[in-house]
């Protein structure tokens, strides 16, 4: 196990090096192209020597979090835009809320008056048959 583990050191500093190329945007790329860094760390990974140029020269890093001595997550939390509020302390969503309810009630106001003209009209529907079938039956008597 021991000769395998520098050989799997070297295998995880070149792929973490070759994602971290990989995924850098453009304008943080240092002193070459981003290409001709994959390409250095493609070539010289076996050695360290692309991996290791990559970590030291090829990236910008973001100095501001290191000069407070902060980590990211504390960045994060002493940085947020916006505070989370629920649902139910959100004006928009309450709002949102409201119109729909409104929309809701509109609709349930017309199908019951549908269903009043409809069962209205089944009610004459039937008073109607039912005269002309006692009509029928007077006459045939």
């Amino acid at each position: 196990m021991l000769r395998i583990l520098p050989f799997l050191l070297v295998l995880a500093l070149w792929i973490y090096a070759f994602i971290d190329c990989l995924n850098t945007p453009e304008e943080k790329v240092r002193g070459l192209p981003k290409v001709v860094w994959v390409l250095i760390i493609l070539f010289l990974g076996e050695v360290l020597v692309g991996p290791i140029a990559w970590l030291v020269a090829g990236k910008v890093r973001d100095g501001a979090t290191a000069h407070r001595g902060s980590t990211p997550s504390e960045w994060h939390r002493n940085h947020r835009t916006t505070a989370p509020t629920a649902p139910d302390n959100d004006p928009a969503f309450l709002a949102r809320l409201a119109e729909e309810n409104k929309r809701d009630e509109a609709l349930l106001k017309d199908w019951e008056a549908d269903l009043r003209r409809r069962e209205e009209e089944l009610r004459r529907q039937e008073r109607d048959g039912r005269d002309g079938r006692d009509g029928q039956d007077r006459g045939n008597g």
